[in-house]
């Protein structure tokens, strides 16, 4: 018996230790799965259009125009009726929207050729450098325009520095515009499809010997320009600079949007078992508007109103791959644009022969290149499938504030000055958002305080004639009331000497006495 013992012993051991190892392989309840994504770092997606206003979209009271995709996105989430680009161009928008850095303090984010340098210090803070500290991979497809190299750039060898080099894992972009050259795409700062044996030119300076331009040669284009796009021709789409070779690489424009949808998709299949950052920059509906067959008269509005529709399905296509991945409801995600309306951009194109009763900027003044409200107030809105809840939120934000926002909400202790941490106002949870805002203009600045906006005086056109857009210069001080003016119809500049001697000081206290050193500035 005493031999015996031992081995049952041992016997029950065993027994216990495999029903041990059983237990440990049972599968964890889904409500435990639940809980655990609830902890995971959230997915970030910033998706940014170009050109779109203010009334371009149903959430913002169009009617003419269908996007039902946005809208039911910004109807489940916080849509701001208050929410600003920083600028109304988009190289200083973009600029400020990853650096969140107001971009009149970087002399060269204004709107850049296709061949000027990167204006984002390799050293400098970025939203996607940031979030890489705290374990995220990060991306961004389509549209860059905020320069590549140091100086002149060899396209066809890796061009350096980019976006590689300012905080982003992976870039699948175009250099600058689709109306610029080059009309290629760049993958990790190398051209895509490049073939050695044709290699690139570039030039903004003078064309290439026996190289077509629209200028010259009208007959092969298929798309007419009215202003300033009238040099090399890609695709009979005449462009902005001149190009020669890299013929295999060229884009095809009418199949762009499909393109940066399938890189935006695939890099969120990649990713999806890892915390991702994803800058989605659109490029709709900025010229030349060049919807995929299946879009063309979707809009009844011409090819602009087509590359809205389009850009609405892109995004519902997006949003279905995050579901059918299973990451909706651990993905922040931000709409908004870089900044306000233009119809006639460059390119006959009937958008403001079949606008009908559309209104772009809806009730708004002014436009793209504008220091009016239309210039840089945007179609804007965050949503979190079961984190925030739908709401309309007055509160004043501005892309600017991402950066700072973002780092909170990933418990990064990073902050820009410029940028303001208003986590709780995007997630729905405040009303508090910024008391003051500078925003721009082609260079131009104007402040804004709650309710109050205040313009100086600048020379120049009161309205751009290429696109018939008043832009806001005026020999006077222009001070609006846009709680009782939302259209900017009323100057209160000269009843109202008190409150516009307040703005112009605050306004200075941020900006600086020489902001306008073309004229001198002086209260009448």
């Amino acid at each position: 018996m005493k031999r015996i013992k031992p081995l049952i012993l041992l016997a029950l051991v065993f027994v216990i230790s495999i029903n041990c190892k059983e237990k440990k392989a049972t599968p964890i309840p889904e409500t435990v799965k639940v809980e655990d994504s609830k902890t995971a770092k959230p997915n970030i997606v910033v998706i940014y259009v170009d050109d779109l206003g203010y009334g371009d979209v149903g959430f913002n009271g169009a009617t003419e125009i269908k996007t039902p995709n946005l809208d039911k996105l910004a109807n489940n989430g916080v849509r701001f009726t208050n929410g600003f680009a920083s600028s109304a161009t988009c190289t200083p928008s973009r600029y400020a929207l990853l650096t969140g850095t107001y971009p009149w303090r970087e002399k060269n984010a204004k709107i850049l050729p296709g061949t000027a340098p990167l204006i984002i210090s390799t050293d400098q803070m970025t939203v996607p450098k940031m979030l890489k500290t705290k374990g995220y991979h990060t991306g961004i497809v389509g549209k860059w325009h905020l320069g590549l190299g140091t100086g002149h750039v060899n396209w066809n060898e890796h061009v350096s520095p980019g976006p590689n080099e300012v905080g982003f894992d992976y870039s699948y972009i175009m250099a600058a515009t689709q109306d610029r050259v080059p009309t290629v795409y760049i993958e990790n700062g190398d051209v895509v499809g490049l073939d050695p044996n044709d290699p690139i030119e570039i030039s903004y300076k003078e064309n290439f010997e026996g190289q077509p331009t629209g200028k010259a040669n009208p007959e092969l284009t298929n798309m007419k320009w009215h202003h300033g796009h009238n040099n090399t021709i890609v695709n009979g789409i005449p462009r902005i600079g001149y190009m020669k070779g890299g013929e295999k690489a060229k884009w095809k424009d009418e199949d762009m949007a499909d393109h940066f949808l399938k890189g935006a998709q695939d890099y969120v299949k990649k990713h999806k078992d890892e915390p991702f950052f994803l800058y989605y920059a659109m490029q709709q509906p900025h010229v030349p508007r060049t919807p995929h067959p299946r879009f063309v008269g979707a809009s009844g509005l011409g090819p602009r109103g087509d590359v809205i529709v389009e850009a609405d399905w892109c995004i519902g296509e997006f949003i279905k791959t995050l579901e059918t991945e299973g990451l909706l409801e651990n993905t922040l995600i931000v709409f908004t644009s870089d900044n306000g309306p233009v119809l006639n951009d460059g390119y006959f194109d009937d958008a403001d022969t079949k606008i009908g009763k559309h209104t772009p900027a809806g009730k708004l003044r002014g436009g793209k290149y504008s220091l009016f409200e239309a210039g840089t107030r945007m179609p804007f809105f965050t949503y979190w499938k079961g984190t925030i809840q739908p709401s309309v939120s007055d509160a004043l934000v501005c892309q600017l504030d991402l950066l700072s926002s973002i780092a909170k909400l990933v418990e990064s202790d990073v902050r820009v000055e410029d940028s303001q941490e208003l986590l709780d106002v995007f997630m729905g949870k405040s009303q508090k958002g910024r008391e003051s805002l500078v925003i721009e203009a082609t260079s131009r600045t104007a402040y804004k305080e709650g309710d109050w906006v205040m313009i100086p005086p600048y020379e120049g056109p009161t309205v751009l004639k290429d696109v018939q857009i008043e832009i806001g210069n005026s020999e006077d001080f222009q001070l609006y009331n846009l709680k009782e003016d939302i259209s900017q119809q009323h100057n209160l500049a000269e009843t109202n000497k008190e409150k516009l001697q307040e703005m112009i000081a605050k306004f200075e206290t941020i900006r600086g006495k020489d902001y306008n050193k073309t004229q001198k500035i002086e209260l009448k």
